[in-house]
């Protein structure tokens, strides 16, 4: 469980993230969404250690987030971040060794290896680990960067916005992906993302936030609904369900 109480984070004098709460338990995956601005990646920087907040408290495994080292931190915590620019020319198995680095140290033993196969494997690219990322299409590298984070092989992961440019079929598969990590692999996994029926679709939990302020926190039916999402978007929200889903409708003429 990581647990957030109070985070606080202020640029030239202005609140970005103003004293937020939320949970993370494992086994679930939680979807924190809301408008541009709002202060997700933010929040999501300063939980993994990436940023460091003005004020609040981030408590990792009962263990207070300054008290965690990075070398210990990378091994129960890995992040994706919004853009990931490589200059070096690599395979798609060098980058997903990366993720193994916290443990080998660049030194990868039979059981690296193993991890890195059923990463590749878990993200359907194994028949891609030869070839170089830049031949690949967006959503197969996103695949790539999003198994390196999977070879981690950590108990909390973090993804800021992994669906950014894919189509619709990248897109369901690497929810299902996650969704999977959450369910068969007891993985806490939290994903800042736009597609607000994709988080209803495939969370636990949804985060809601607005203008730095988290508004609503909880389940998938305590948060989407028509009152709170019309709130936090400012347009008129329907939501209905559909195969159990909590689908909805924010078209205007």
């Amino acid at each position: 469980m990581i647990e957030i109480s109070g985070l606080s984070k202020k640029y030239n004098n202005k609140y970005v993230v103003k004293n937020a709460d939320a949970l993370f338990p494992q086994g679930k995956v939680t979807s924190i969404i809301g408008p541009n601005g709002a202060g997700k990646s933010t929040l999501l920087s300063m939980a993994s250690q990436l940023t460091e907040s003005d004020a609040g408290q981030v408590i990792i495994g009962n263990k207070p987030l300054e008290q965690w080292s990075s070398a210990d931190l990378a091994k129960r915590l890995s992040v994706l971040r919004q853009s990931n620019n490589i200059n070096m020319r690599f395979t798609v198995r060098e980058l997903v060794a990366f993720g193994r680095f916290p443990y080998s140290q660049g030194r990868l033993t039979d059981e690296d290896n193993s991890i890195i196969d059923r990463a590749l494997f878990h993200l359907d690219i194994s028949e891609l680990q030869d070839s170089y990322i830049d031949q690949l299409s967006g959503g197969q590298r996103q695949m790539a960067f999003i198994a390196m984070v999977v070879a981690q092989d950590t108990d909390y992961i973090f993804l800021d916005e992994p669906l950014n440019n894919l189509d619709i079929k990248h897109s369901v598969d690497i929810m299902a992906t996650l969704k999977k990590l959450a369910d068969k692999h007891n993985k806490a996994v939290v994903i800042v993302i736009h597609d607000i029926n994709f988080a209803s679709s495939y969370s636990d939990n949804i985060v809601a936030m607005k203008s730095g302020e988290v508004v609503k926190s909880g389940t998938v039916l305590e948060v989407i609904q028509e009152d709170v999402l019309s709130e936090i978007y400012e347009i008129p929200f329907k939501v209905q369900e559909i195969n159990g889903n909590r689908i909805s409708l924010y078209y205007r003429r």
